[in-house]
């Protein structure tokens, strides 16, 4: 066959669009599950994987501790803790399966290749709850895609799909653009884990405004939406809001696409948060910083510019994971003002007042404690110290998008729902694509790789069974 010739087409039980770890989750369940499988990649080779290059750990729920576990996370706790981080902006059936199906990943996972380690220094909060991948993610991957292969899945790099066939909720063929120039691609069942919007800046102008502009992206350049588009046009039914997404406050310095895990910054609970006007705006202490770390993108979009510092003193250097670049440091807050180019009057009134407000207690850098303000609009509720010990550090930080919410709503099995609410007949979705179903807003770290994990291995299973039948 002339792979440049679109009157020939290639033929396979299942295509998979993507290349992270939903995908890899579901090429591998669909060929375990007797598929032949092809996995289109749009990045290319260094760059494979998505956003799960950036990623570390994955949060399952557990009725007792293991190897690299503290303890049990049962089922009801993960659903109240999701169930809060969203504010009950969740699919409570889809959500609840999804749990219950995380207790067989930690051991799927590692039947795939994959391998954990205990909790890193700075993350012990997540000793009980969340799982580790040894390597992080990266090795991950690296292991999901040596099993795939050697199973026999088939993967292309570099790999554009333009198209997408689809008839009365129905795939037919995918076009594709690669080396080879174009070609269609027909397979009995489409999987899409291709990700989602972010690195779309102007979709996310439709949302956000201009403000868009200064958001940074933290992972790949390459989510930009084509496939979630395309399925949208062709009547697969819509979910989430185009401004609900996984947003943390990270290092202003950043690059402005796939900075990935090394430019977020874990200290917000250990100092203070102001804006440029020298004013804070949150409690940096409601919460310990896993439930809480991915509010803070939409929190500092809110501000002035788009941008924020934290500051802290010198007791609070070793408390968190460091980021690639150095904290601002000066001898006093007039100081580092000025090298934050803030005005050192108003950054030192509101550091005196923060301290006035201060209450005594028994400061728990691992726990919510009883240090507290009093007085002070807004409170900072948990690990409230004076900042006060020389020297004095800063780290400036702007919006950094991970992933977007909006995207195709599915059922337990992974297939897609069309606008009319039947189910799509050969077509199903995997991670970031379809993660709106579980987050209509809020997250709590790991979860976005368990959904990417659970779903991708049911998209996986149903796309092969319909392929055998």
């Amino acid at each position: 066959m002339m792979r440049g010739d679109l009157d020939l087409l290639e033929r396979y039980d299942v295509l998979v669009i993507g290349g992270g770890n939903a995908a890899l989750c579901a090429a591998i369940a669909a060929r375990r599950g007797g598929a032949s499988v092809l996995v289109l990649e749009g990045a290319p080779h260094f760059y494979r994987g998505g956003n799960t290059r950036h990623t570390r750990n994955m949060r399952c729920a557990h009725d007792s501790a293991t190897e690299i576990l503290t303890g049990p996370y049962t089922e009801d706790e993960f659903w109240e803790d999701l169930k809060r981080v969203t504010q009950g902006h969740t699919d409570e059936e889809l959500a609840r399966h999804m749990i219950a199906e995380s207790k067989e990943m930690l051991t799927w996972i590692v039947d795939q290749g994959v391998r954990f380690q205990p909790s890193l220094g700075g993350t012990l909060s997540l000793g009980r709850t969340n799982s580790f991948f040894l390597g992080g993610g990266r090795s991950m991957l690296n292991a999901l895609y040596l099993t795939a292969e050697k199973l026999g899945v088939e993967v292309r790099y570099d790999a554009e799909v333009t198209e997408l066939e689809i008839e009365d909720g129905m795939f037919l063929s995918a076009t594709v653009h690669d080396a080879s120039g174009p070609r269609k691609v027909r397979a009995a069942a489409l999987v899409a884990a291709s990700g989602g919007f972010e690195a779309n800046i102007e979709w996310l102008k439709e949302g956000w405004g201009e403000i868009a502009e200064n958001f940074l992206i933290r992972g790949t350049p390459y989510n930009r939406g084509t496939i979630l588009r395309m399925l949208i046009d062709h009547d697969v039914k819509q979910i989430g809001d185009v401004t609900q997404c996984h947003a943390v406050a990270i290092d202003a310095r950043a690059p402005k696409f796939d900075g990935g895990i090394i430019t977020r910054l874990d200290c917000v609970i250990y100092g203070i948060v102001v804006n440029k006007e020298c004013k804070r705006f949150y409690d940096e202490g409601e919460d310990i910083w896993p439930k809480r770390y991915a509010i803070w993108g939409r929190l500092v979009a809110a501000q002035p510019d788009q941008i924020a510092y934290i500051i802290f003193d010198a007791r609070s250097l070793s408390l968190f994971m460091p980021s690639l670049f150095p904290p601002i440091k000066a001898d006093s807050i007039e100081e580092l003002a000025g090298l934050l180019e803030l005005d050192p009057a108003k950054l030192s009134e509101t550091v005196n007042g923060f301290n006035a407000a201060v209450q005594p207690g028994t400061f728990d850098p691992h726990n919510p404690d009883d240090c507290a303000t009093a007085g002070l609009t807004p409170a900072k509720t948990h690990w409230a110290r004076r900042i006060e010990q020389g020297p004095f550090y800063a780290y400036p930080v702007r919006p950094g998008i991970t992933f977007t919410y909006l995207g195709v709503k599915v059922n337990k099995e992974a297939r897609m729902i069309m606008a009319d609410g039947k189910q799509a007949v050969n077509m199903f979705a995997a991670g970031e694509i379809m993660a709106g179903n579980v987050l209509g807003q809020g997250y709590a770290a790991g979860i976005g790789m368990t959904i990417g994990s659970v779903f991708g291995r049911a998209a996986g299973r149903g796309a092969a069974k319909y392929a055998r039948n």
